[in-house]
């Protein structure tokens, strides 16, 4: 077996799991596998990257459903590059090495109309942020190059399902958490710059699916450097649950939400030898039942063009939500009887959850549209 480094998680919009990863065992460049129901297998070539690849960072575009890989390549002195798998071949996004400099700590991401857009720490403009997108010709910046402030480490961005404006979080010059959004013409801080109680590192930033409020999770340097996870609630940033949750320090934090807005935390954890932990919150959802004990009955399934949904029974004011892998809604109805019929045929080919909320209790299912 050969050592990984700066492994990166996505699922498909199928939902099978990819990982993308810098590979000890192909000279650095990177590889990407996927589970494929029975065993992980390479997605094109091992190693199909032209030199070393640090800081990778994996997603998929919601509109052709291709794996892209953004990354510092080493054959461009790290400046950043993106390739996408075309189904045959690892081709690159627009030109190799297209930042101005060597770009660390990168993040990728993909707008609602598929446009990806790479974040990243700008070693030519002072470590500040910048963020660029390929608008199908060439990249180009989004807003000023080097926007933050200052220093801005371990930068993550993130789409707002509700208006689908990019965020960016980073651990600004002070040391602390910080969250900028673009607004169309700048990047305005969203709350309080420097939110966070203590130092943050390994920062990084998640849309819950139920109420489009962004959280931030970060290692927490006023707890020990524990684990802890804020949210923006339209006015503060406030802690969600106990700030430094993790029993030990909590490295390279990953945050990600189930289907019913229940936010998860995996990170790298010190009290057990370093190995992989995963934790969710779940102490404000008392009474949500998980996918695994919903009671919504859904048929047919997989579904072409109409699928009905069954309850055990309604109660009142439910509400029923259909949402892709990102979370986002795509049909709502208010439910007034126990079955429903709802036409998919419009819906792209892949996996979505089913969701019905009332005052008490979150139901939650999956469908799969051929």
């Amino acid at each position: 077996l050969s050592v990984v480094e700066y492994t990166s998680l996505a699922f498909s919009p199928s939902g099978q799991p990819y990982v993308a990863y810098l590979d000890g065992g192909q000279s650095g460049k990177a590889t990407v596998i996927k589970y494929d129901g029975n065993n992980w297998i390479y997605v094109g070539n091992a190693g199909f990257t032209a030199a070393t690849a640090i800081f990778t960072s994996l997603a998929f575009n919601p509109t052709d459903g291709y794996p892209y890989v953004a990354y510092g390549d080493a054959a461009y002195s790290y400046n950043s590059s993106v390739m996408k798998f075309n189904g045959t071949n690892w081709i690159n996004v627009g030109n190799a090495g297209f930042s101005a400099g060597e770009a660390m700590n990168i993040s990728l991401a993909f707008s609602p109309s598929g446009q990806p857009y790479v974040a990243y720490m700008d070693w030519t403009d002072s470590a500040k942020a910048s963020v660029m997108k390929f608008d199908g010709a060439n990249w180009v910046y989004i807003g000023n190059e080097g926007f933050s402030t200052g220093e801005a480490d371990w930068t993550c961005i993130a789409f707002n399902p509700s208006d689908s404006l990019p965020y960016v979080a980073f651990r600004d010059y002070n040391l602390k958490a910080t969250v900028m959004k673009f607004d169309g013409n700048n990047w305005v801080i969203v709350g309080n710059a420097g939110f966070s109680e203590g130092d943050a590192d390994y920062v990084c930033i998640a849309f819950n699916p139920s109420d489009g409020q962004p959280y931030v999770a970060y290692q927490d340097g006023a707890y020990s450097l524990k684990a802890t996870v804020m949210k923006f609630d339209g006015s503060n940033w406030v802690n969600v649950g106990n700030a430094g949750f993790s029993t030990g320090v909590g490295l390279y934090n990953s945050l990600a939400f189930g289907p019913s807005g229940v936010p998860y935390v995996a990170y790298s954890d010190g009290l057990n030898s370093y190995k992989a932990t995963v934790m969710k919150y779940d102490s404000v959802y008392v009474g949500i039942n998980e996918r695994q004990r919903s009671k919504l009955l859904i048929y047919p399934n997989p579904a072409m063009d109409k699928i009905t949904i069954e309850t055990s029974s309604v109660i009142k004011g439910s509400n029923l939500a259909i949402m892709n892998l990102n979370g986002q809604e795509l049909i709502t109805r208010q439910l007034s009887e126990r079955k429903t019929v709802i036409d998919i045929s419009t819906m792209p080919s892949g996996v979505y959850f089913v969701r019905l909320t009332s005052e008490k209790t979150v139901e939650v299912g999956k469908i799969i549209k051929q």
